[in-house]
This record gives C-alpha cells, structure tokens and sequence, in this order.
C-alpha cells in the first residue's frame, strides 16, 4: 500500500508540473482518440495528452480498486523525446516521470536532467 501512497502524490506532482508547463489540456479528447492501439496513442495524442487522460487515469483507477499496479514500465524515454523542446524547463516533469518509473519497475532509464 505504500507503494500505492506514494504513486499517487508522484501522478498529483505529475499533473501540477504538466499545468506548470501549459501542457494540461481542459477538453477531453475523442473516445476514439482515446482507443489508439498504438503505445501511448502515438498517432492520436501527444505524449502529455497520453499521460493526463489514460496514464493517470487508469493509474488513479488501479489505485482505487486496490489492483495491481504495472512492475515493468519504462516511459522517461519517451518523456525525454516528447519534451526536448522545452529543455531544461521540462527538468522537472522527466524526473517526476523517471520516479514513477523507479517507483514500479525498480529501474531508472533516464538520461537527461538526472538529479545530484
């Protein structure tokens, strides 16, 4: 359960930091949009719309009806991709994301803005 605690307070950060950068999106996206069988919706969302409405989400969910949460997940590589643009001020929001995947998976694939 404390996993679960603490995964909840990392998705809560996550959605603060995706506001702090006006990646946070107010209109919902289509169900169809939303249904993408490709990972992370590639060809229908960008990653941040991914990680509001499906990521966090079905995380808060699993949390909710005390499920499993996932042991393999890897998603800072495509958080370090998808938010290059913004440089260093996307810091933040690619360790938050790296720490969710520590938090699950036991392993850290990050290899910009690494904290000291």
């Amino acid at each position: 359960m404390a996993n679960s605690k603490h995964l909840l307070v990392l998705l809560s950060k996550l959605a603060a930091e995706l506001k702090a950068l006006n990646l946070w999106q107010q209109q919902r996206p289509t169900e169809q949009e939303l249904s993408s069988l490709q990972p992370f919706c590639i060809d229908t969302l960008t990653f941040a719309q991914w990680l509001q409405f499906i990521f966090i989400e079905r995380m808060k969910a699993l949390v909710a009806d005390k499920m499993a949460l996932p042991a393999q997940i890897s998603l800072c590589p495509m958080a370090e991709e998808s938010f290059k643009h913004k440089g260093e001020l996307a810091a933040n929001l690619i360790n938050l994301i790296a720490d969710i995947d520590e938090l699950l998976s036991g392993k850290r694939e990050q290899s910009l803005y690494v904290r000291k």
